[in-house]
């Protein structure tokens, strides 16, 4: 489970609607992401669950943050607004049980509880239309296979709006499926204030960015709305013209225009208006809101046009268009024996497998971080006929088992005498597993600890760390470009942050 939070009070409600249905899930863990700017205040949870930080980067970041933490095949992915009904654990891993290989998602059923006795509010009518949407991450199983291909979350849509429209899509453009579930959760309709609708607005920057990465059909491809954009613009533009007509003298084409946008806000407001309970602070609120709304559209909009471009040379080459911190690399490629597994010569047995103190809580750590995570490693043991390649692979497995998830394991079985490009330190493994992480050698981080992983990684362009272990050379220490203690201390120096 994967929680996105802002700590607001509707997680408590959340986390115990969760705590009785804990044995249905099977041992599955609960992790919630305070995705608060400012965390001087700790977030309380229960016992069961955890708490990861987000650094306040938006929604999309944090839940890609929580998916790489975890270490589950299946990520759920729930809002802190959400309650969820008894038996919905259990509901869920029906819903997963035997999903072909093809399907990356498992969409839940959404319901929204309204008042009875009387006509839906606006805000009420807004928050109804989640129970419709096609793709939406308050309740949303996905495969972790899944999320790695496409790179997770896009980490550009800082607001929770469009973030998850924008990886169905992507999903369903790589060829994976995603299903609806039976399973039903709830989402009561949270306060607003008198000015919600406005500051909804903001929503139009995100669909200019929508539409720069799929198309101008993207609304009827993502099962979204046709919206009131044209008409906001349209309502601004007479506004803007009004003013300039009046502050050059124009007074009578100022008058009709100043009319003109009246109308157009009166007609806002009488759409909102006539489906709702029309009570005395409803009418108050429409009618204020109508006249602003559209200005705050075209903000949002004019303010997404001018942003377009940086947000797309961000997400150059990014999986999921993920922007790194200041400094940060965007994947981080370690070495296995020596550096992250206490080294064993040609181990073939998976229970020798031992992680080298400090690991696990390092690659916890990146993977908080969002930074996705490979493993070179030279195993000449296969050349010399002193272990197979399926004992290699088993190791690996085991490996994973005790450290966590790791995006992609990439091991050269050729010996030093093959005229391999892949055996370090030539770049043949650097090379592959940025390309297969979906960036470039320039932009990753080589963590080992000998001469020939921070050669490999000087020959590929790549960054390099070397954490010297006994059989480190003394020579190597120093004409190394950087040296860390251990591998704790390797992460925080990629992390730019203390050890």
């Amino acid at each position: 489970m994967v929680i996105p939070s802002l700590g607001r009070p509707s997680l408590g409600r959340l986390l115990n609607s969760l705590a009785p249905q804990l044995e249905a899930l099977d041992g599955g863990q609960v992790i919630v992401i305070d995705d608060r700017a400012e965390t001087l205040t700790p977030l309380r949870v229960p016992d069961f669950a955890r708490v990861a930080q987000g650094g306040g980067r938006g929604p999309a970041a944090a839940r890609n943050a929580g998916w790489r933490a975890a270490e589950a095949e299946w990520i759920a992915c729930l809002d802190d607004d959400v309650v969820l009904p008894a038996g919905w654990a259990g509901a869920l891993q029906e819903d997963l049980a035997s999903l072909p290989a093809a399907v990356a998602a498992s969409q839940g059923q959404l319901r929204v509880p309204l008042p009875a006795g009387r006509r839906p509010t606006d805000w009420e009518r807004n928050v109804a239309g989640l129970q419709s949407a096609r793709w939406i991450s308050a309740d949303l199983a996905l495969r972790r296979q899944a999320l790695a291909a496409v790179g997770g979350f896009d980490e550009r849509f800082r607001h929770a709006y469009r973030e998850d429209t924008d990886l169905a899509l992507r999903l369903l453009r790589s060829g994976w499926q995603i299903l609806a579930g039976e399973r039903e959760s709830l989402h009561p309709v949270p306060p607003a204030g008198f000015w919600a609708s406005v500051t909804r607005q903001r929503g139009n920057a995100d669909d200019v960015l929508m539409r720069a990465l799929h198309g101008r059909h993207w609304r009827r491809w993502g099962g979204a709305p046709p919206g009131r954009l044209r008409r906001h613009l349209a309502t601004t533009a007479t506004l803007g013209a009004a003013a300039a007509s009046a502050a050059t003298g124009r007074r009578r084409t100022a008058a009709a225009l100043a009319t003109a946008w009246l109308a157009a806000s009166a007609e806002l407001a009488a759409a909102r208006i006539a489906p709702g309970p029309r009570t005395p602070r409803e009418l108050v609120r429409m009618t204020a809101t109508s006249t602003v709304l559209p200005l705050a559209a075209s903000a949002w909009w004019a303010l997404g046009i001018a942003r377009l471009p940086r947000l797309l040379g961000e997400g150059r080459g990014r999986p999921g268009g993920r922007a790194p911190r200041p400094g940060e690399p965007e994947a981080v490629l370690l070495d296995r024996d020596g550096t992250i597994l206490i080294d064993v010569p040609y181990n073939g047995d998976p229970g020798k497998v031992v992680p080298v103190p400090g690991a696990r809580r390092a690659l916890s750590r990146l993977r908080e971080a969002g930074l996705p995570l490979a493993v070179v490693s030279n195993q000449s043991g296969v050349a010399r006929g002193h272990i197979e390649a399926s004992q290699v692979e088993a190791v690996n497995r085991s490996a994973e088992r005790l450290l966590g998830p790791i995006d992609l394991w990439l091991f050269c079985p050729h010996g030093p005498d093959d005229g391999c490009d892949c055996r370090k330190p030539e770049p043949g493994l650097i090379l592959a597993a940025a390309a297969g992480l979906g960036t470039r050698p320039e932009r990753c981080l080589v963590i080992g600890d000998i001469a020939a992983d921070v050669q490999a990684a000087q020959a590929a362009g790549a960054r390099a760390i070397l954490v010297p272990t006994r059989r480190t050379q003394r020579e190597d220490v120093r004409r190394a470009p950087a040296v860390a203690p251990t591998i704790e201390a390797a992460v925080a120096a990629a992390l730019g942050a203390d050890p």
